[in-house]
């Protein structure tokens, strides 16, 4: 078993990062800015070579969370059998953290539902575009300020004028 833990801070010496562990989940809190040199090095050095899920959190109204979103990432190493949660996050206006598609060609599409349902947009995508609802739709519904009532999906369709069409 590879002490990922360990290995993280003797490779990047002056980088601290928030480790914790649920459920014997480890997850580790990668600030964006250190994102694809972090992933880059659990896959090529220790052999996470494996990305098991991508997905996105809106954390509005958490008591104790000071962004706005969080996109975790976890990786299976086929190798050790081991398995860690890196987690990033992320806030608006203008929700943004780098593509990992060079790294995984299968988180392609995981990017762009995460976009569809968030809006997060993940800069280097290669074909970032929704991908579950139609291009009209102006709204990201698993965010927790979508409305449950009131105007539905129908409001929130781009609407053609005459003009347009």
């Amino acid at each position: 078993m590879i002490d990922i833990e360990a290995s993280l801070k003797s490779t990047f010496p002056d980088k601290v990062y928030a480790k914790s562990e649920f459920r014997d989940n480890q997850r580790i809190d990668v600030p964006v800015s250190d994102l694809i040199m972090v992933l880059t090095y659990l896959k090529n050095q220790l052999k996470f070579d494996m990305l098991a899920e991508l997905c996105g959190i809106d954390y509005l109204q958490y008591p104790s969370a000071r962004d706005r979103y969080g996109v975790n990432y976890v990786l299976s190493s086929t190798e050790t059998n081991q398995r860690i949660i890196i987690r990033t996050k992320t806030n608006d206006p203008d929700p943004v953290v780098p593509s990992v598609v060079p790294l995984w060609e299968g988180a392609n599409w995981l990017e762009r539902e995460v976009f569809d349902m968030f809006g997060i947009r993940f800069e280097g995508h290669p074909d970032l575009r929704r991908i579950l609802l139609p291009p009209e739709f102006v709204s990201y519904p698993l965010r927790k300020d979508y409305p449950l009532r009131g105007k539905g999906e129908r409001h929130n369709f781009h609407q053609l004028t005459r003009a347009e069409s």
